[in-house]
């Protein structure tokens, strides 16, 4: 497997093969930000490692463990790893006996698993692997990842667009007079409501374009979930991410040099938020990564 160092130097090769000093301070600032990125993804809990997601059709016990004959077969760790219950509207793993599960530091044989809508989920660590309970709309399901996964041990790094200065755009941000929501739909079949305080507002090639600003709690960046005329051609068909702002003086910053994949991307096994109403551009974004060339998923 390549080190998270190895592969974030191939996401920026390109741009480090000329000397610092040949760099602009935007080459730098993209440059960094790649390798940051390559580096988060392919970390041992990093979007590569996820092997399961099991929804949960019921609020019955569940059996946990690797293998057909358990109520979930996480695909990782022991035969029988323990037991899920439902009790007060709160869930609760119990470690069958003999087998060691962690939170954090601390070996645990029974923990209640907070899901993760608070911001800090409880995850439960056994061996390479580990799960957590996630909460989309009204639904509730196992996340399961694992640091030997196919799909990080196989990652051939991404291809990226070079580094363009004129996808650093000044925008305007247009705050909507009242406070609003706006439901986006995901992958997997769920709604997802985000906070919607505007749109950003910016001119490319004479026309005039525009994204909706989501709001994601513990950030002071705008979430952006952008199609544009790449998509399914040169970039993930669904959409691209990106991260902007804060908003000064009604002026933005977008960068589209850092719009990056989905998780859905390199897994089955993601939730992925899809662009919402108004946030499919009318222009190719040349600008930022492509779509990924490694094993499919």
């Amino acid at each position: 497997m390549k080190s998270a160092l190895a592969v974030a130097c191939v996401a920026i090769s390109l741009i480090t093969s000329l000397p610092a000093s040949a760099l602009t301070e935007h080459e730098q600032d993209v440059a960094a930000w790649r390798a940051r990125r390559v580096e988060r993804l392919n970390a041992p809990d990093g979007w590569l490692s996820l092997i399961g997601l099991h929804w949960l059709t019921s609020r019955a016990p569940l059996e946990l463990g690797n293998g057909p004959e358990n109520d979930l077969d996480l695909g990782a760790g022991p035969k029988r790893l323990g037991r899920l219950e439902w009790k007060d509207d709160k869930a609760w793993f119990t470690a069958a006996d003999g087998v060691e599960t962690k939170v954090g530091d601390s070996l645990v044989t029974q923990t209640e698993l907070v899901d993760d809508k608070p911001g800090k989920p409880t995850i439960v660590q056994f061996g390479t692997a580990n799960f957590q309970l996630i909460e989309r709309g009204d639904k509730h399901a196992l996340r399961v990842k694992d640091a030997q996964a196919p799909t990080r041990s196989s990652f051939s790094g991404i291809e990226m667009f070079d580094v363009d200065p004129s996808w650093r755009i000044d925008a305007r941000f247009e705050a909507y007079p009242e406070p609003r929501t706006i439901e986006v739909a995901t992958v997997s079949g769920t709604l997802e409501s985000y906070p919607n305080p505007g749109r950003i507002v910016f001119e490319r090639d004479g026309k005039t374009h525009s994204l909706e600003a989501l709001v994601e709690e513990g950030t002071e960046q705008f979430f952006l979930i952008m199609a544009d005329r790449t998509s399914g051609k040169e970039t993930y068909g669904m959409a691209r991410y990106l991260y902007a702002g804060p908003p000064k003086d009604g002026t933005i910053v977008v960068d589209f040099n850092k719009a990056y994949n989905p998780p859905c991307v390199f897994t089955a096994y993601a939730t992925c938020p899809m662009p919402p109403q108004g946030n499919r551009l009318d222009l190719a974004v040349t600008a930022g990564e492509k779509d990924y060339k490694g094993v499919a998923h």
